[in-house]
């Protein structure tokens, strides 16, 4: 169980850093619009990241 959450976890940061890496300028606008967000639209960003993942997980599990 720790392997596959480490392995989880290492893969996120290999994603994460793809943006920032290939399009640094696309990234820092990206950010740029997520700060001037309000809450209620960054927890449904969030919200809709989280299912998903929480669906691709169900189809590659299933």
């Amino acid at each position: 169980m720790t392997d596959n959450l480490l392995t989880a976890f290492a893969l996120m940061l290999v994603i994460e850093g793809l943006m920032p890496f290939l399009v640094p300028n696309a990234w820092r606008e990206t950010f740029r619009r997520l700060i001037e967000m309000n809450d209620g639209q960054l927890r449904f960003v969030g919200l809709s990241s989280m299912l998903a993942g929480l669906i691709l997980l169900y189809f590659l599990r299933g």
